[in-house]
């Protein structure tokens, strides 16, 4: 099995409400987030990695949606519990932002492996739950992008 890329993408899914989508992780249950994902490849353009987790994990097309680069990056420590998906001696992932935002609130089809449940929530709310800063810190910034 490949080594995992230490650059992943997280995207925050809302509606012109405020309304945010938020994913329960399968593993640790209890762990609400946006979308997130790395890389496939050190060449692999972020907007495509947003794109394609955002299928992979929510089954939504970006037709009729607005995808945006909020140019913002967070560096973090990767869980010691997941970093044998990386190459020996990375212990560190850059992030970057990125927002999609959907007319209203869309169907969403759930990967079994990686989420358990969705919610919609107001952006205040859907903040409070999220298990990692960073993504909470994104959620927050909210008003103050659209």
């Amino acid at each position: 099995m490949p080594y995992k890329v230490p650059v992943s993408v997280l995207v925050v899914i809302y509606t012109s409400e405020l309304e945010v989508l938020l994913l329960e992780r399968v593993d640790p249950p209890g762990f609400w987030q946006s979308v997130t994902g790395s890389c496939e490849a050190l060449d692999e353009p972020l907007v495509e990695t947003a794109r394609r987790e955002v299928w992979e994990e929510t089954g939504m097309a970006m037709a009729g949606h607005l995808l945006t680069d909020w140019r913002c990056q967070n560096e973090y420590d990767i869980y010691p519990r997941w970093r044998y998906r990386y190459a020996p001696g990375v212990t560190r992932n850059r992030e970057h932002v990125f927002g999609l935002q959907v007319y209203q609130r869309v169907p969403v089809r759930l990967s079994p492996r990686e989420h358990r449940a969705y919610v919609w929530l107001p952006w205040a709310e859907a903040a409070e739950k999220c298990f990692s800063r960073s993504n909470r810190e994104a959620i927050l910034s909210l008003p103050g992008r659209t």
